[in-house]
């Protein structure tokens, strides 16, 4: 592509990303989304696709500056997607731990807690600190905060590439393959201010540290001490993925100890071999293993999501069979299948570990062609995932969320892995057939695969997953409803109420008499489904005396819309309304409080 076709393409595909979020920006959210997809103008996703569309076009046909350009488009362009409950005036994005992750913000900045005292407070002070500096409210901020530690992915997975190969074509399919955003898969890692999840964006971060200290070999470059700047990045930035989530700390931990292992037998092995000239990595892989454990053991909560952990290990039904029977029984009642669930959450990521899975036996069969410096780099990747494998064993025994929160960080790697392994598909394919060709077809392929990457990023219908968006009549509605409320218990539709009591109060502000009457009397704090579809309202909660119901926008579409009318019927929530033992107490377009008495 030449210098003025490309100045030109690369100019129309930035216009198109602004041109998006002015559209997506006059037209708000009016209320409840149950899809920011469907809920977003259909010309900003025009706008976006063009651009989308420029930027893998140039990433792989482009070199140099007007690359970089390219891949700086796609990740504006995704950094936009992400950020469109921001641009398009969301009150908040986030159930269950979203909320309490506001909670905890609002502790922050009353005083309630301080940052240490939390076991994983990198999000939330960044939140706080954009409230302080930039006056926005919390949950914007929380919000913002959110986009500030996606924006690091994008950057940094095509510097790790480039680091690893110097190869040009793979860190155009570097910038690409992490637009797919593969770490996120809603079912454990999500979207929104999720602390697990958000710290997944900086493992690059971490990795471009790591891999440039290994590939900087020269004395001058050295601190006091003998310290290599890049070393005194990796425990920064290690550090830092702690404050942010100590989950995937502790795999960059992992990561470390597979190159140490493979660094000691290599020197047991080898006389000559690029891996002996490479720095040893035994003493940061021991000061952020101390620090992990330093941390961890001093928090409550560590210790007993631990304790939960080997609980689960020794009574836990291996792989989880029966719950995943019982939802792949749900998904055919409403239409859907496991199968299909599984392709459009895990479609993209498949191909992408099976590319890399064949690209590591061709490289550990000698087979590849790539330079030895960068095969030992991708040695210490790939070794590396066996361990992190292990663990999600590990996790998928005992607790099966954390096991796919395993594989978000994965993923990560997989992300990196992946784009190297399609450079290496497309050189060895340019032997047979003209390298221009090869690589037209791999970015059509590649746009494919982004479209379906991009329609999961979000909870919506496509994956019959509701958006976790909490509307601004919602979140007044549970706040008018919890603060003006009495000692008696609240139950919710279907979800557990608790979390808002934590957004608007803060989890260690709210007195012990607050936190009691939500959700209390019931495991899941939600009215039971077959005594409610009987119309017995007083006894779908096992509550002493009267309760609250409260049923959001977000419950009814969810239970009749999305779900069918699987778990809740409309008629019984409608005969609610003429239901002698039911009153109204607070009402708005998007929320509604009962009162159910005993009959």
């Amino acid at each position: 592509m030449g210098k003025t076709a490309s100045n030109l393409a690369l100019s129309v595909g930035y216009a198109a990303v602004a041109v998006a979020i002015v559209l997506a920006r006059r037209e708000p959210a009016a209320g409840y989304e149950v899809s920011v997809y469907a809920g977003t103008p259909g010309a900003a996703w025009a706008a976006l696709g063009v651009a989308l569309t420029v930027a893998v076009a140039t990433a792989l046909a482009c070199r140099g500056v007007h690359q970089a350009a390219a891949i700086g488009l796609g990740g504006f362009a995704m950094t936009a997607i992400v950020s469109l409950p921001v641009i398009r005036g969301y009150h908040f994005v986030g159930k269950g731990d979203g909320l309490t992750h506001l909670g905890w913000v609002r502790d922050f900045l009353g005083g309630a807690m301080a940052p240490h005292e939390l076991f994983y407070p990198g999000l939330h002070t960044v939140a706080s600190l954009l409230y302080l500096v930039a006056g926005v409210d919390v949950p914007h901020g929380l919000m913002l905060a959110v986009v500030a530690l996606f924006v690091p992915f994008v950057i940094f997975v095509p510097l790790v590439v480039r680091d690893v190969t110097g190869n040009a074509l793979a860190v155009g399919f570097a910038g690409i393959v992490a637009w797919f955003v593969l770490p996120i898969n809603n079912i454990a890692t999500h979207m929104g201010a999720h602390s697990n999840s958000n710290a997944l964006f900086f493992v690059p971060v971490f990795l471009f540290a790591l891999v440039a200290y290994l590939g900087r070999r020269s004395p001058d470059e050295r601190l006091p001490l003998g310290l290599s700047p890049y070393g005194a990045l990796i425990v920064l930035f290690g550090v830092a993925l702690l404050l942010v989530h100590p989950q995937q700390m502790i795999n960059v931990v992992v990561i470390l100890a597979a190159i140490s292992g493979v660094q000691y037998l290599a020197r047991r092995r080898f006389d000559e071999h690029p891996i002996l000239e490479h720095p040893t990595a035994h003493a940061y892989t021991a000061a952020l293993g101390a620090t992990f454990v330093v941390w961890a053991v001093a928090n409550e909560r560590f210790r007993n999501a631990f304790g939960g952990l080997l609980y689960g290990l020794a009574t836990a039904d291996i792989g989880g069979d029966e719950e995943v029977g019982q939802r792949e029984a749900s998904l055919a009642e409403i239409g859907g299948s496991l199968p299909e669930l599984f392709a459009k959450l895990f479609g993209v990521s498949a191909l992408v570990g099976f590319l890399v899975a064949c690209f590591l036996l061709v490289l550990w069969a000698g087979r590849s062609r790539m330079n030895a410096e960068s095969r030992s780099i991708v040695t210490y990747l790939g070794i590396s995932l066996f361990p992190l494998g292990g663990i999600f064993l590990v996790y998928f025994v005992g607790t099966p969320t954390m096991a796919f929160r395993q594989v978000g960080f994965i993923f990560v790697l997989l992300t990196i892995l992946g784009a190297i392994a399609l450079a290496a598909l497309v050189g060895w394919t340019g032997r047979f057939v003209p390298a221009g060709a090869t690589t037209a077809l791999a970015a059509v392929l590649l746009g494919a695969c982004l479209v379906l990457a991009l329609l999961t990023i979000f909870g919506s219908p496509f994956i019959y997953s509701p958006s976790q968006h909490v509307s601004e009549q919602t979140y007044h509605g549970y706040e008018a409803a919890i603060v003006n409320g009495n000692d008696q218990p609240y139950a919710g539709y279907g979800y557990n109420v608790y979390r808002y009591n934590d957004a608007i109060y803060g989890p260690e502000t709210m007195t012990d008499e607050q936190a009691a009457i939500m959700g209390a009397g019931a495991p899941e704090g939600s009215v039971e489904m077959d005594a409610f579809n009987d119309r017995q309202y007083a006894d779908a909660y096992p509550a002493d005396g009267d309760y609250f119901l409260a049923v959001s926008e977000f419950d009814t579409t969810r239970e009749f819309e999305i779900y069918q009318e699987l778990n809740y019927e409309r008629a019984a929530f409608e005969d609610l309304e003429n239901h002698e033992g039911s009153a109204k107490y607070v009402s708005n377009e998007e929320f509604a409080l009962y009162e159910i008495r005993e009959e």
